[in-house]
């Protein structure tokens, strides 16, 4: 009888043992790629981060980010007011199925406000976005510099120019 219940223990913890690996793994229908940010002088700059978000699955929104270098991360979206480039904080960004989100300088972005240290040119630093369905993702950003055009197709459906 024990030899019987040490062989279902410890096919209970095996079990268990192989559904972690999937537990830390990107939710499904979510990917992320592209995330980057531009080098910034001061630390009191507040620091901007552009990437992609594509869902092949049921549609969701990303209602938060956060990261380890800055007091607070926020959803924004730049936009033109009588010729003016406003920015306004947001509470969630829609996430279509199957039609990509890209966060750009002309549109969403997520602001980095107190900042740990300046942004130099090659870091990478963690950020973590929350999903209203498929719940936490952390992506690796990359500073690049002032002058930084992401690659064609980068960002789907954004005219891209140096600043």
């Amino acid at each position: 009888m024990r030899l019987g219940l040490g062989v279902s223990m410890a096919a209970g913890f095996l079990s268990l043992a192989m559904t972690i690996p999937a537990l830390a793994a990107d939710p499904p229908g979510i990917a992320v790629t592209g995330a980057w940010s531009r080098v910034t002088s001061i630390a009191t700059i507040p620091a901007v981060v552009y990437l992609t978000v594509t869902d092949s699955g049921a549609a969701d929104s990303l209602i938060s980010a956060e990261t380890p270098i800055a007091q607070s991360a926020s959803l924004h979206l730049s936009h033109s007011v009588n010729g003016l480039m406003v920015m306004d904080p947001v509470a969630t960004l829609p996430v279509r199925a199957a039609q990509p989100l890209a966060l750009s300088p002309d549109g969403y972005h997520i602001m980095l406000d107190g900042l740990t240290h300046p942004l130099a040119v090659g870091e990478t630093f963690p950020l973590t976005l929350t999903f209203a369905h498929a719940g936490k993702i952390t992506v690796t950003v990359t500073v690049q510099p002032m002058t930084y055009v992401p690659p064609a197709g980068a960002m789907p459906g954004m005219k891209m120019a140096a600043p």
